[in-house]
């Protein structure tokens, strides 16, 4: 008798339990469904999904399966897949090589700079490369200096990038040789009313040249502008206007490689080595055999260049990944981001998607080419989730609501998303996403995709956006 009353007891537990989920399931869907109705910006569009991955359970789904234009999200769906490949944690290389033999301090041979596709390579990484070079047994090169970029192919732009985002530094020229991204701080100072203003531009090299009719403290100026010719792929950087105050502007230069290769050959011979050559630098393919000796490597760890993808929402970073999760996929020594695409259409088959019902066109979400939906970021979430060590890595990386990265002015303090949301943001013109993961007020953990489309104000979808996260922590 006693084993009866018991189980009936535990029987009215579980039914009350299940009937408070229901019911808390349905009050949240209500609220999303009124925040839809009444909050979603005019004349825009919406696509939600919401997963209880401490319950395993869908809370609520939105035309999940919306083709959306990504934008930044789409660096979860590289950064997850990246991550799901043994290899991951390899570190990024660049490597000066010499190829021949050494008589009477002169290389009979070449030297090389084999790009491995680092985008954190900086000033600092390149002139310890050169000091390294100069330490050689050598001082003189008979033949050439050589940068190796055979890695990936020669498209320095991803398909469906936009021509005139040019010369933004958030649109870099992609290489396996980087240097500061491929990207110039010009800083414009003022000076004496009237007089020309000061510019310095960092980092120093003879690769580009300033054209500076920057004036200060002269409104009749106009607004202080800083570009260069980049319909003509010219490295002229134009500075005009009025200069009331210091003022920092980047921009990027055409091309990254050459940028790299002359201010290394530039500093190199600076310090002391000679090149017979005619040109500063070339490019070719180091061939690895028994005449070929490495000199000095630069390494940069993986989840240095993963954090800085996603906190930042850095595209350059993201690219890198991309394009070496191609060459971990494949196994090939030169690759293409269709290599890279491959990968990430297995994962989704393997998540038993179809991988045909989207288009993948690069790997950080610049590209108006790509297409995916909520339910595949959210598949996507929940695959790394359910793997504890991609989602240490992944949970590490990504911005924290009012603390970090892109959303640091975001979810502030006394908000309910503050602390509570750990998320990657996606914006570009009509388009403004959010996804990743959040934590309930009762604990549960959740992952979450709003992809909001056609969407002119990005304050509006952002506004919209918090209260979809604030009303699931509120869920319960």
């Amino acid at each position: 008798m006693k084993k009866k009353t018991l189980f009936f007891l535990l029987g009215c537990l579980s039914y009350s339990l299940l009937s408070a989920q229901t019911s808390g399931d349905s009050l949240l869907a209500a609220r999303l469904d009124s925040l839809i109705e009444h909050q979603l910006p005019k004349g825009s569009n919406v696509g939600l999904s919401v997963y209880d991955l401490t319950a395993n359970r869908m809370l609520y789904e939105y035309q999940a399966d919306l083709l959306s234009r990504p934008a930044s999200t789409m660096k979860l769906v590289t950064a997850i897949t990246a991550l799901a490949q043994p290899e991951f944690d390899e570190p990024f290389r660049t490597e000066v090589w010499y190829r021949g033999w050494v008589e009477a301090d002169t290389l009979h041979g070449d030297l090389y700079m084999v790009g491995g596709f680092d985008p954190e390579f900086d000033e600092e990484d390149l002139d310890s490369l050169v000091s390294a070079a100069a330490r050689a047994p050598f001082s003189v090169i008979k033949g050439h200096i050589y940068g190796d970029v055979s890695m990936k192919d020669s498209l320095y732009w991803g398909s469906g990038w936009l021509w005139d985002d040019n010369p933004s530094s958030f649109q870099p020229y992609l290489s396996p040789l980087m240097l500061e991204k491929g990207v110039v701080r010009v800083t414009v100072s003022p000076t004496l009313a009237g007089d020309t203003a000061e510019v310095s531009v960092s980092p120093a090299s003879s690769y580009y040249t300033v054209n500076n009719s920057a004036l200060t403290r002269m409104p009749s100026a106009g607004d202080l502008r800083v570009t260069r010719r980049w319909m003509e792929n010219s490295n002229e950087i134009l500075v005009s206007g009025n200069v009331t105050k210091r003022q920092t502007r980047t921009l990027n230069l055409y091309s990254s490689q050459d940028f790299f290769m002359h201010t290394f050959a530039e500093r190199l011979r600076a310090a002391g080595v000679r090149c017979l050559a005619d040109s500063l630098y070339a490019f070719g393919e180091l061939t690895r055999d028994s005449l070929a000796t490495l000199l000095a490597v630069h390494e940069t760890s993986a989840q240095r260049v993963l954090d800085e993808m996603l906190k930042e929402s850095d595209n350059l970073n993201a690219e890198a990944v991309f394009y070496r999760l191609g060459a971990h996929h494949t196994g090939s020594k030169h690759i293409r981001a269709r290599d890279a695409q491959k990968a990430v259409r297995k994962l989704i088959g393997d998540l038993g998607l179809n991988a045909l019902d989207y288009r993948l066109a690069d790997g950080c979400g610049l590209s108006h080419y790509d297409y995916i939906s909520p339910e595949l970021l959210v598949t996507f979430l929940r695959y790394a989730y359910g793997h504890t060590d991609i989602f240490r890595k992944l949970y590490k990386a990504l911005p924290v609501g009012g603390v970090d990265g892109t959303l640091k002015h975001r979810m502030r303090r006394g908000t309910p998303a503050y602390r509570r949301v750990f998320a990657k943001t996606g914006s570009y013109t009509g388009i403004n996403c959010l996804a990743g993961y959040l934590q309930t007020e009762q604990g549960h953990w959740v992952a979450f995709a709003i992809m909001n489309q056609n969407v002119l104000s990005g304050r509006k979808a952002r506004a919209f956006q918090d209260k979809v996260c604030g009303e699931i922590i509120h869920r319960d």
